[in-house]
């Protein structure tokens, strides 16, 4: 395996578990463990790897935070298309993701607060005021099945029936 593909099989592996010890990782591919320690390090001084997070089931937490999907539609700039929009909105701290998306709505946001109220707020006020945005849909996440990947419920256990001759 050359260092291109064994930064793959790392990063594979990573978004499974990010917590998975460079030894382990290193016994999975066949490779050695100062091979796969210096692939990640240099990942992440190349910013190929830009940090670790902790996939958490909200319902286990008694968490009241409030999570919403925000469609936006923005009129692009001439020189700078979507992105200085999209960076503009990306600052605010209620905002969690922003990605470019095709069809009605240009830009999808993921963003959170403290109640329904709050985030009303921060499209109001913070929002809708921004240059370039011309129109917004909100939704409510109401809840959460799987996230990156996570099955966030349990799932039903099923027993395979046998099959007699």
């Amino acid at each position: 395996m050359n260092h291109a593909e064994l930064k793959q099989a790392i990063l594979r592996l990573l978004r499974r578990n990010a917590r998975m010890p460079a030894a382990e990782i290193a016994a999975r591919l066949q490779a050695t463990t100062e091979a796969v320690a210096s692939a990640i390090a240099e990942m992440e001084a190349d910013r190929t790897i830009m940090g670790y997070s902790t996939i958490v089931n909200e319902d286990k937490t008694g968490s009241a935070e409030v999570r919403a999907i925000i469609e936006v539609e923005v009129q692009p700039e001439r020189e700078g298309g979507f992105d200085n929009v999209a960076m503009a909105i990306s600052r605010f701290p209620e905002v969690h993701s922003v990605s470019l998306v095709s069809g009605r709505y240009d830009l999808r946001l993921e963003v959170a607060g403290d109640s329904l109220q709050d985030v009303a707020r921060f499209v109001a006020s913070k929002l809708a005021s921004q240059e370039g945005v011309k129109a917004t849909t909100t939704h409510f996440l109401l809840r959460k099945y799987k996230e990156a990947g996570v099955s966030l419920h349990e799932e039903d256990q099923y027993e395979r029936l046998k099959v007699v001759p």
